[in-house]
């Protein structure tokens, strides 16, 4: 890939974060960096896994990987270690731009308030 989104010094400071590095227990990752590329293209495309261009390696062993090092919060170390860099807002995701579908909005008839156990007891 020509246009990589880490810079040289971002990888740095990252680098000793994540998992399947030389010395660390178990298979080491074949390059973390090609990685993390290929979850910043996602990110960035908004594309779904399976149009992952074949330079960053077979989509379903990304999309694995992903999912073991956001189960083990990897991805929370290493934006809590990038968050101070402006180039890095576009893979802050919350609440704000992340859309419900239509039928998640509530139940038919509208939301309702119950009242909590402890409260309906007085």
């Amino acid at each position: 890939m020509d246009r990589m989104v880490l810079r040289d010094d971002q990888w740095e400071r990252i680098a000793a974060l994540l998992p399947g590095k030389v010395g660390d227990p178990g298979r080491s990752g074949a390059d973390n960096r090609l990685f993390l590329e290929a979850v910043l293209w996602i990110v960035r495309v908004g594309s779904p896994w399976r149009d992952l261009p074949e330079a960053f390696g077979n989509w379903n062993s990304v999309f694995q990987r992903f999912r073991r090092w956001a189960k083990a919060g990897v991805f929370d170390e290493v934006f809590a270690a990038l968050s101070s860099d402006a180039d890095f807002e576009y893979a802050i995701i919350d609440g704000t731009i992340v859309r419900v579908h239509q039928h998640g909005t509530g139940a038919r008839g509208g939301l309702r308030l119950r009242p909590l156990a402890a409260l309906a007891a007085d």
